[in-house]
């Protein structure tokens, strides 16, 4: 696997009874790339990230109150799933929860734990609604995993319309983050540019490698209520700023992704999660992506359906997603040593291409024969 994982970093994840994922026992590194067909559960995978998120900001039963009830997050419904199940390691240390649905559709914590690879789990409390973790539990476990998950950010640029957020004016200090739908972009960059010069220039300089056009944000506070401030941004050889609006969706996608991963280390979450973030990108621009998700010191999880975006990376960073006759995701890490006969003629995206790998609608010689006999012909 590429890298090493910090001490702050997810190193393995055990998940049973999630939307499509029955079960699953999974090894993290430091790059994670989830390939699969459409509906194969690449989304549910990031989305219980999403879920976590909620759960440590204390708003589970909001959560699961807004996804329509907690048959919409078991697998299948509680009339085939009982329990909500994960383990979450961070090296030797880690956090457990099981979660059952109540008769008023809420979930409650039938068990929530702590737990150490050298005295193993503690449990902190069972039959509450809202984490405990928080709570001065005695373990000392807790200053090792809540401060990562608690920095978890799960970013979806999808929405790039006329109304998305990130084109409307926005409050100028909401700037601690960058929030996973960009809606602070402007109040984010407006503190990089005063606060972390040498990284706001690297991000104006890197997206000036995918749009030759753009020149620099011009970051302001409103003219009609300095509380408030707008993404605009200058064209090469013009004085006369743009609006957010002008830019194309893929650019916008793009100035996103160039800052979250370009943003000073000590802003950057340990674990950064994007969904499909190679949309609308040019080609040469998913080259451009792929290579600040390789330089990152950080954590990354991203899912993908592009096929450039995957020829950027070692088969080892690769995690296949694929579902089953009954509706359950499998998910698996690519073996290197099993491909390297593949490998010396063919890239991954070639692999992928002609269903060698797995994560294709129809199943893969990979899944099924896992070269028991030798190799199937991709052909």
């Amino acid at each position: 696997m590429t890298g090493t994982n910090s001490d702050k970093q997810l190193s393995r994840i055990v998940l049973k009874g999630f939307k499509s994922i029955a079960e699953c026992d999974l090894e993290l590194s430091r790059l994670n790339v989830l390939i699969g067909a459409n509906g194969a559960g690449k989304s549910n995978f990031i989305g219980f990230f999403r879920m976590i998120q909620q759960l440590v900001d204390q708003n589970l039963q909001v959560f699961v109150s807004r996804q329509g009830s907690p048959d919409a997050l078991l697998h299948f419904g509680r009339k085939t799933t009982e329990q909500l199940e994960f383990q979450l390691y961070f090296g030797n240390n880690g956090y457990f929860a099981t979660l059952e649905p109540t008769q008023d559709n809420r979930l409650m914590f039938a068990r929530e734990s702590f737990w150490w690879n050298m005295s193993g789990e503690r449990e902190i409390g069972k039959g509450h609604f809202e984490t405990k973790a928080f709570v001065d539990t005695g373990t000392g476990i807790n200053e090792y995993v809540l401060s990562a998950m608690q920095q978890w950010r799960v970013y979806h640029f999808h929405d790039t319309s006329d109304s998305a957020y990130i084109k409307q004016p926005h409050g100028i200090n909401d700037n601690a983050y960058l929030r996973p739908d960009a809606r602070n972009l402007a109040s984010f960059l407006y503190l990089l540019r005063d606060g972390y010069p040498a990284s706001y220039q690297k991000i104006v300089k890197t997206i000036r490698l995918v749009a030759p056009f753009f020149r620099d944000f011009y970051l302001r506070p409103s003219p009609q209520n300095k509380e408030v401030i707008e993404l605009e941004w200058f064209e090469q050889g013009q004085d006369v700023p743009f609006k957010a609006h002008l830019l194309s969706d893929g650019t916008l996608r793009f100035m996103c992704l160039a800052i979250v991963f370009l943003q000073p280390e000590e802003l950057q979450p340990e674990t950064i999660l994007v969904d499909e973030p190679e949309l609308g990108l040019h080609p040469y621009a998913t080259t451009v992506l792929a290579s600040l998700i390789r330089t990152t010191t950080k954590q990354v999880i991203v899912s993908t359906q592009s096929v450039e975006l995957l020829n950027e990376f070692d088969a080892s960073d690769v995690i296949v997603v694929d579902r089953d006759q009954q509706g359950k995701s499998l998910l698996r890490r690519l073996n290197k040593h099993d491909l390297q006969e593949w490998l010396e003629d063919y890239s991954l995206g070639e692999l992928w291409k002609k269903n060698v790998l797995g994560g294709r609608p129809s199943p893969s010689p990979y899944a099924t024969a896992r070269y028991a006999i030798g190799h199937p012909s991709p052909l």
